[in-house]
């Protein structure tokens, strides 16, 4: 498969009203969730590239004295202080899964859902920190792609056109969009892969992103996935070649193959050194995205 032009961007359709509905129950949900402290803790775990001058101000009770102006204060005959503010200039990479096993959920939301709900958490978590956001979408070819930029529309458009998008293809090529992601990515930034991770000959590309940037592994998964039923004879369908296998489900080896096991996935992450959550469709990611934003801060 040959890559996507750099400027891949591919149409999308106009919502429907299904989606539509979506969006808006997305914006409902993130505003909620944002207001519980995630854009808090996003900006403690990434951190801009260092402090900038701001202002020079007069000192009052509580203020570092390590921060004094003295050449002011002497001036003024009032104590006054250096006043720094943090310099951001973070871009964040949404890089987001729409192959054919996204459009798969046992529970509340299909994984590609529940992946628009992440991605927009994100989304509005870095432009309320003043960070650029872009997104790529890919299956196997790169399905579009926004680059970054500021404010809510932007964060807002990127969720929407995510909801939007009908993608051409329905395998995975994470190779391929790591591989784009480090050529659109100009300077070290935060890169967060949304998908299930159900391929392989990855993690090469991965690794070569993990030098430059720092990249995160959102690790999708869905209960029915490890629990297959003693069914008896099924046809089953893989959503991503459309070919149609009839097997046993009453065979105890047949169910263990069946099962999508996520060691392979996490092996690669631990070799790369990319930090993994795995998050599972039947539960909210809320309470595990939190958990893992308070982990890396203490690790840091």
């Amino acid at each position: 498969m040959t890559e996507a032009p750099q400027a891949a961007s591919g149409p999308t359709s106009v919502l429907s009203r299904e989606q539509f509905d979506k969006l808006r129950r997305i914006r409902i949900r993130t505003r909620t969730i944002l207001a519980s402290g995630v854009v808090g803790s996003y900006h403690a775990v990434f951190k801009g590239r260092g402090m900038e001058f701001a202002e020079v101000r007069e000192y009052t009770p509580g203020d570092d004295v390590r921060s004094i102006d003295w050449n002011v204060t002497a001036r003024t005959g009032v104590p006054h202080v250096k006043k720094f503010v943090e310099e951001r200039d973070l871009t964040l990479l949404l890089v987001v899964d729409l192959s054919g096993s996204q459009r798969f959920g046992s529970r509340f939301l299909l994984k590609r859902d529940y992946a628009a709900e992440l991605a927009a958490v994100l989304a509005f978590s870095a432009v309320a920190n003043r960070d650029r956001v872009g997104a790529l979408w890919f299956t196997d070819r790169v399905e579009g792609h926004v680059p970054p930029g500021h404010g809510h529309d932007h964060a807002l458009r990127i969720v929407r056109d995510l909801l939007a998008r009908s993608p051409r293809g329905r395998g995975t090529d994470l190779a391929l969009a790591l591989r784009f992601a480090h050529r659109v990515m100009k300077r070290r930034g935060i890169v967060a892969v949304i998908s299930d991770f159900q391929d392989r000959g990855y993690e090469r590309a991965l690794g070569i992103l993990r030098r430059r940037h720092d990249v995160l592994a959102l690790h999708l998964t869905d209960p029915r996935e490890n629990d297959v039923p003693a069914a008896g004879m099924v046809a089953l369908e893989d959503p991503e070649t459309g070919e149609v296998l009839v097997v046993d489900t009453a065979d105890p080896v047949v169910r263990r193959r069946l099962r999508a096991t996520p060691q392979e996935a996490v092996e690669i992450f631990r070799r790369t050194r990319v930090d993994r959550l795995a998050l599972s469709t039947a539960e909210s990611y809320e309470k595990p995205l939190a958990r893992f934003f308070a982990d890396r801060e203490r690790r840091r």
